[in-house]
């Protein structure tokens, strides 16, 4: 379906499981929130910088990564943190004392840092240039599939066996995939690369970017309305609907991993497609997206009954999760093969910093004054200006990248 080549297919399969549990190991969190917050004595404020502290060593780390991300070898910088993170992820479990659980979700950052900022470029780099936004709308699927199970197993296996078991069983798979991971062979084009010297200097001319940065800034508005709902919304249905936790967990993940599938597939596949017809598709497809997410996710919180409030949840997700794998293909449009991964690198340290490093601590903060049904509308009200970057990035891309087209 996206190249004959078979051990392209298998880095395809082998990156995909990471990040499937890279999510997972990162969403078990707020699953689990009500369990914690009884546990611990927390306020929501509390439980919302749990997310935010992973977050914020998560973009802090990330340039570093991206650096020695574009000298050395890719596959091995995954598996190294992929394993890194399972260990902390099972350090959390063991926690118990608030200090110490931010001390272990840091530590989870520093992990998923390692692998957030090599691993697109590195698998993008296995497939041609027209098969792109396909192959990353795939791996972006992990990101909504991941957190659905997260939520599913957080959800369950706290309410059975604690919320400590929760996280010991979802991560011994990532030490398993980071030690297969180690064995995979860098691809041609880095190797072709491979002499070219890299600086730390280098990050100044993706700042000179104004495309570039107008994804990035795009990226981190999405990031901070999405973030801030993963985090929220098990416990909205908990309070709203009187549900418990592993029902909560149960149905918010089951329909985020449903909406993040459609969504993510229908956007590489739009974005391929119309890539035939004008170049400019891959941000068509971005500002479509935010617009569109924008009227269902008022409807959740005026949703008077279950079923309509988990139907708009879905078609917000839907249409949130469809500039995923466009957004990610036009970054290796953008950027020379030897600073894709300090470009990552980059745009992982701009979409956290502005986006859900803060965010589920800023909702926590305005559901402790206002209630938690006004932070979720005032996250989704943000993801109008995510509109307004992906139609200015596409203007900047145009003039920049394609001025035969102006």
């Amino acid at each position: 379906m996206f190249t004959n080549n078979p051990y392209a297919k298998k880095v395809l399969l082998l990156i995909f499981c990471v990040s499937l549990f890279n999510y997972i190991d990162r969403q078990v969190l707020y699953a689990v929130f009500p369990l914690i917050k009884k546990e611990l004595f927390l306020t929501d404020t509390q439980l919302g910088f749990l997310a935010s502290s992973f977050m914020i060593v998560y973009m802090c780390f990330a340039p570093l990564v991206g650096y020695f991300g574009d000298k050395y070898k890719r596959s091995s910088i995954i598996g190294i943190s992929a394993i890194f993170w399972s260990v902390a992820t099972i350090f959390t479990g063991l926690t118990k004392t608030y200090p110490q659980m931010l001390f272990t979700r840091s530590a989870v950052g520093v992990g998923e840092a390692g692998y957030g900022t090599v691993s697109p470029s590195y698998l993008a780099e296995w497939f041609p240039i027209d098969k792109r936004a396909r192959v990353m709308a795939l791996y972006a699927l992990a990101i909504p599939v991941g957190s659905a199970i997260g939520y599913l197993l957080g959800g369950v296996l706290g309410q059975r066996f604690g919320w400590r078991a929760a996280f010991y069983i979802v991560a011994a798979p990532g030490i398993l995939l980071g030690i297969s991971t180690m064995f995979l062979r860098e691809t041609d084009e880095k190797k072709a690369r491979k002499s070219e010297r890299i600086k730390v200097s280098q990050y100044k001319d993706l700042f000179k970017n104004r495309t570039f940065m107008l994804i990035a800034f795009t990226q981190a508005i999405g990031t901070f309305s999405v973030g801030g709902l993963a985090a929220w919304m098990p416990s909205f249905f908990v309070r709203e609907f009187g549900l418990s936790v592993a029902r909560a967990g149960l149905y918010f993940g089951a329909v985020t991993v449903l909406a993040g599938i459609a969504g993510s597939l229908s956007g590489g596949w739009i974005a391929d497609w119309l890539h035939k017809k004008t170049k400019r598709s891959y941000f068509i497809v971005g500002y479509l997206s935010f617009f569109l997410s924008m009227p269902f996710g008022v409807m959740i919180v005026l949703s008077n009954s279950l079923p309509m409030a988990l139907a708009m949840v879905f078609m917000t997700e839907f249409f949130i999760f469809m500039h995923s794998g466009p957004y990610h293909a036009a970054i290796v449009e953008i950027t020379p093969v030897n600073m894709r991964s300090m470009a990552f690198a980059l745009d992982i340290f701009i979409l956290h910093a502005f986006g859900d490093a803060i965010s589920p601590t800023i909702l926590g903060m305005v559901s402790d004054v206002s209630g938690l049904g006004v932070a979720i509308f005032l996250a989704v009200m943000f993801l109008f200006f995510g509109g307004v970057t992906s139609i200015l990035g596409g203007w900047c891309y145009k003039r920049d990248f394609h001025p035969e087209l102006a």
